[in-house]
């Protein structure tokens, strides 16, 4: 299982835009010489997808295709016993730092469930990639940030985790153990969809607690979403990696 779900990792980085419209791009300049109209058709498509793809306005409705409602307080997670907060990655390298911490977005998360355990006092899991070479891991980090920075103690710590499939089930395991069946679950609004259904599938009841919006919640649109940049790109590239990576999961579910 880890290593097919390492392979369609790999395979969805080369599909998703804008490395495959790249690729496409190249292929239609290959044939420039013996099929001039479809190499144009093929470098032209490309190059005004990823146009497309670098305006705000295609990048924010993308993200509203992925996010959620946010949670509208803390009273709502219910009758919740436990506060599960996913990593999203490691800055490695940090040289204000001193060496590695967290990503922007595992950040948003540990401030988001932060609040969260504050107001409602339930213990906290956090979850996330191992340690390598030495390094400190995804976990560690977080709970670090959580105990020393916001003053919230972490009841359990796992660490073993390679994707989010891992999260759920090890997280799991762990908190059953301890007789924890209803969590609060903390993760980007982008990454919420894909991560309470793997959650909600090893039979914990999951009460989603999104974070970190990118799409038009809360906003209105401005005319300055039609001019396209690298950080609309980015957002794009975000978006339509996960939507693969949500089928993925829904593929490899029905296996």
């Amino acid at each position: 299982m880890n290593e097919y779900l390492s392979l369609t990792y790999l395979v969805g980085a080369v599909l998703v835009p804008p490395a495959s419209l790249i690729l496409l791009a190249l292929f239609g300049l290959l044939l420039l010489k013996r099929r001039r109209r479809t190499a144009l058709a093929l470098t032209g498509g490309s190059l005004l997808a990823l146009l497309t793809l670098s305006l705000p306005v295609v990048a924010f409705s993308l993200m509203d295709r992925l996010e959620g409602p946010a949670l509208p307080n803390s009273r709502a997670v219910g009758n919740a016993q436990a506060i599960v907060i996913l990593a999203g990655g490691v800055a490695r390298g940090a040289i204000d730092w001193g060496g590695d911490t967290v990503s922007l977005y595992t950040l948003q998360r540990v401030r988001y469930g932060a609040w969260l355990a504050k107001e409602t006092r339930l213990p906290v899991l956090v979850t996330g990639a191992a340690p390598r070479g030495g390094r400190p891991g995804e976990a560690r980090m977080m709970r670090d940030i959580l105990q020393n920075e916001y003053g919230v103690p972490v009841r359990w710590l796992e660490e073993r985790s390679r994707h989010t499939g891992d999260n759920a089930t090890l997280s799991a395991a762990m908190l059953r153990a301890d007789g924890v069946e209803r969590i609060a679950l903390v993760t980007s609004a982008f990454h919420m969809p894909r991560s309470q259904r793997v959650f909600a599938g090893t039979g914990l009841k999951v009460v989603p607690a999104p974070t970190g919006y990118f799409g038009y919640a809360g906003g209105s649109f401005e005319w300055q979403h039609l001019v396209p940049n690298g950080d609309a790109l980015r957002l794009s590239y975000i978006a339509l990696r996960e939507l693969v990576a949500n089928l993925m999961y829904l593929v490899i579910n029905r296996g």
